[in-house]
Formats: C-alpha cells, structure tokens, sequence
C-alpha cells in the first residue's frame, strides 16, 4: 500500500486546549502586604500609605510588567559617535526604560526624601523603593545613586546649593544639557578600577588642580553604571592622597565634559541599566570634601546605596515568592492544588518566612536611617553595624531563595516568559554592588574594633527582646561570645556575621510579627533543628497561619 492509499480521517475536534495553567499575575497591589505595610506604620511613614497603595497597583499592572520586559530585551546601546564622527558618549535606552525612570523619580524615589522634612521620608521612599523595584530592578541602580549622593554632596557646601534642589526634584528630564538648566538631575559613582576593583587607594587615575579652582581628571573607571547620569561623585588620585571628585557630564556652559565611554559591560543580569568603562582625559571635576579624605567622603554615598541593595534584595525575594505562590493556588497535581499538598506547603511557608525577615530588617534599617539623619545617634551607631550585617545576610539570601521560588513553577519557571529567570538573573548582583560578602564581613570587624558604641547600640536592640524566646537569648549569648576580635577573627568572619543577621531577624520577629511566624524563625533559624535547604521546616510549624502570610491573591 503506498502512502496515497492511506484512508483520510479529518480531525474529531481540537487538539490544543489550555487547562491547569495560572491566570497571569497581573492587575494586583504589590504594596498589599501586611509585613511591608505594618513595617511602614511601625517605622513611622504611615502617612505614605495611600501613595504606597497607588504605586502598587501600577507596579501590579500589566502596562508595567511589559515596560520591564521591554527595558530588559531591548537593552541599552552605546554611541560613541555622532554621523559625523563628532564624539558623543551616549546611550541610548529602550521607551519603557523611560517610562520606568518617569514613575520613579516621580514617585520621589530618588533624593526626594532629603527635601521633606516630615518624619518617615527615607521610610516612605524604602517602602516604594520596594514596591516599584519588585516590577523591574535594573532602572533602580540611577534612581539609588540619585538618593545616594545628596548626603556625599553636602561635604562640599557650594556644590550642593546649587546641585541639590535638582537632584531631589521629583521630575525626570532626560538628556545630556548643562545641569543647572535642567528639572531635575541624576547621580552616578565612579571608584573602582580594573587593577584593585574593591581596593579603591590602589586607584591611579590622577587629579591635578588648576589657577581656577577646577580639577583636571586623567585615568579610567572599570564599572561606572548609569554613565547618562547627570553628575558622578569619583574617587581619583590628588596630592594629598585618594579623593573626592564632582564630574558633571556636561560643563556649566554646555559644553560635554570628557567622558569616553570605552564599552558597556555585558552582565548576567540587571540588562536595562547601562553598566561602563568611562576614561577621562583632561576632564574637569570639583573637589568634594577634604583632600585626601576622599574615602571617607564617598562612604556616606556608599551606605545609602548599601540600604538600596538590603531594600532591593529583600523586593527582589519577595517579588520572587509572589509568583511561586501564585502558581501554587492554580496549579493542580494529583487532584489536589500545589498550595494544599504538605511538601509545597512546607517551601512556601519556609520562603515566605525567609522574605518575611529580610522585609522587616529592611525597614528597620530605613526607619534607623530617617531617625538618624535627624540626629539620633543611638540610631547612627546601630547602622554603622547592622548596615552591614543586613547588606551581607539578605543580598547572600536572595539567590537562593529565587531559586527555590523558581523551582516552585517547574518548567514554566525555566521559561523567559514567566519572568521567573530575570529575577535569577538578577538575584545575585546586590550581593556583588556595594562590597561583596568578604567586603561586609570585614567591615563588621572594622565596625567592632574602632566603634564599639556600634556594638552597644546593636546589643540593646537585640537585648529588646530578652527573654521572649529562649532560643533567641541562646542564640544572643553565643553570638557575644563570637563578637570577640581574637586573632582569628578574619576567618570566622563570615559565621559571625551571619549568626548576627539571624539573631537581628529574631530580635525582630520576635517584636513584631505574629507568634507563628517568630516561632518558626527560631526553631529553623536559631535552634538545633535547621535544615539547609527551603522547605525543611519542623513539623509543629504552624503552616496555617505562615501561609496566610504569603502574597495576596490579585484583585
């Protein structure tokens, strides 16, 4: 029989239909979360509910969630020449790049917070930092900068009288123009170097003063992001030792400023922010702070951008839960849906408890942060170490925990279109920005042996909690005994510094979060009964009430 012979039998019915598959996660608040919202109101900010719920609904929607598609698959593309072969050093990003910067800055996530006077502005600005950042990540590095550098600026009184009304302006003006002339102006940092990255005094870009009062640069930077930023703050090599420099990308009479950017970095992740390789070359820059002391300068720009990376982090995980679990309500397997069935129970309650505390030592950290710019300085002390604990343990946590929410979803969280591997993409950078782990963990030594009111202040807000759990005061007394800088203290220094982020959470969770969930903490956290992987909490865990805590379902 040939093939022509083969009787024709037309179709009986369709052949594709979608069953069992989840609803797109869209159209939802992401600010409607009980622990984001209580941290807000106890940190002081509940006047910013309101506006926090409006940002949420539109990081929720669907227009948003294809502007982060669209920044991150049209990435950003670098010019060095105009059509004439005029050079020009842009870059040139995506519309809804745009679009994402617009609501950002708009929103006051910038340097806004060092405009408003009421109580809970750097509050209020972490808490949409959160919120916006959970939609998509990467525009968040200029828009942290931006909030960042306003602290750094004021070491350099003249510069930031005239900068610093424009860099807390809530209007993005996109485009390179001669700052003063623009809205609103955005910051970038220039320090590291391809021969020392993090060993910043092994920097050789040089700075030569002039008769008038500018500098001239001369070197190259390895990872400047954001390179169309307005101003960058830049470490460089002067007389009397590594300082702090203001270059403006375009010159008080509109003239560009050298700024040659040699290449944009091809990254793992963060794809809609431009990361680059800017070489100066007789470019003119202003002194901020003393000469010499530049270290010293720039670090009040690097703990602000360090809070970002706790914030970003502990968004980035949560946004990550959120479509684990959103999976698991609509996913049904063996007759029963994925949220009902006890093992998936288990790593959602673990990841929701793990996001839990990561959002609730990052609001701590935020209210810490507005109490101490208005002079508190118990609060000061308190950053200066749990500033970097936080920086270290939740950036460290991120990865794993996207990870596992990703596994939640099984193939469909492999594919690009979930979104899923964007935030794995993403996950590990904020433990990288800012100081690597070893960096942090180093600078809790550094904290311990030439701040030791740092200390104190971190023991009374451990010591808050004394005696509400006995596994936490175990835990508190062990931690004390590991604080003690013996010889060697560099190669513990990362067990130390992780079991004082745990005993931190604890402390915290055990103030204000609900019985269960503090409960579970110290029994999976602190206690004998820890396992390494999510989803290993102990049986008598109340699974109930974890899971009540997870995301909300979309309206």
């Amino acid at each position: 029989m040939s093939v022509t012979d083969v009787p024709y039998s037309r179709p009986s019915g369709a052949t594709h239909e979608v069953t069992n598959q989840p609803p797109p996660l869209t159209g939802h608040d992401v600010a409607d979360d009980p622990v984001l919202l209580d941290g807000v109101r106890r940190e002081g900010a509940e006047w910013c509910l309101d506006d926090l719920h409006r940002l949420g609904l539109r990081a929720g929607s669907e227009e948003v969630q294809r502007w982060a598609d669209e920044a991150n698959r049209h990435e950003p593309v670098l010019r060095t020449h105009d059509r004439y072969g005029h050079r020009v050093d842009e870059v040139d990003f995506h519309p809804a790049y745009h679009s994402l910067m617009e609501v950002a800055v708009g929103e006051g996530l910038g340097g806004a917070p060092w405009a408003d006077a009421r109580p809970g502005a750097h509050v209020a600005r972490a808490a949409g930092f959160m919120v916006w950042s959970s939609a998509e990540a990467g525009h968040g590095c200029p828009v942290s900068m931006t909030y960042a550098a306003v602290p750094a600026l004021r070491h350099a009184p003249g510069l930031a009288e005239l900068y610093e009304p424009l860099l807390t302006s809530r209007v993005y003006d996109a485009g390179l123009r001669a700052p003063a002339g623009k809205r609103g102006l955005l910051a970038g940092m220039g320090m590291t170097e391809k021969q020392g990255g993090t060993d910043v005094r092994a920097n050789t870009t040089s700075a030569t003063e002039r008769p008038d009062g500018t500098w001239r640069l001369r070197g190259h930077k390895w990872f400047t992001s954001a390179p169309m930023n307005d101003l960058f703050l830049v470490l460089a090599q002067a007389p009397a030792g590594l300082s702090c420099f203001l270059v403006p990308r375009v010159l008080p009479d509109g003239s560009r400023n050298t700024f040659r950017i040699q290449r944009l970095k091809d990254k793992l992740g963060n794809r809609s922010n431009a990361s680059s390789e800017p070489e100066f070359d007789d470019t003119v820059a202003w002194l901020v702070g003393d000469e010499g002391r530049g270290v010293r300068t720039i670090i009040d720009m690097v703990t602000m951008t360090r809070l970002d990376c706790v914030l970003g982090s502990a968004a980035g995980t949560r946004a990550a839960l959120a479509q684990a679990a959103h999976h698991a309500r609509h996913r049904t397997v063996s007759g029963a849906k994925l949220v009902d069935q006890p093992l998936m129970r288990n790593v959602l309650a673990d990841l929701g408890l793990e996001s839990e505390a990561a959002t609730t030592l990052a609001l701590r950290l935020a209210g810490a942060t507005d109490r101490a710019q208005r002079g508190d300085a118990g609060e000061r002390a308190f950053l200066r170490l749990a500033t970097a604990i936080g920086k270290y343990w939740v950036c460290k946590r991120q990865p794993a925990a996207v990870a596992e929410a990703l596994e939640c979803l099984g193939g469909n969280g492999y594919d690009e279109a979930s979104g899923m591997p964007r935030l794995y993409r993403e996950a590990p950078l904020n433990g990288i920005w800012e100081g690597s782990g070893n960096v942090n963990a180093l600078d809790m030594l550094r904290a311990l042996a030439r701040e030791p009111e740092s200390l104190h202040a971190f023991g009374a807000e451990i010591e808050a909690a004394a005696g509400a759990d006995a596994r936490l005061d175990t835990a508190w007394r062990e931690l004390r005994g590991e604080f003690v800088l013996t010889e060697d203290a560099p190669l513990r220094a990362r067990r130390v510094i992780e079991r004082a982020a745990l005993v931190l959470q604890g402390s915290l969770l055990v103030r204000h979060a609900p019985h269960a969930v503090a409960d579970a903490f110290c029994a999976s956290r602190l206690a004998g009964d820890r396992g390494l992987a999510f989803g290993t909490l102990p049986p008598g865990a109340d699974f109930t009430a974890l899971l009540g805590r997870l995301p909300v379902r979309p309206v």
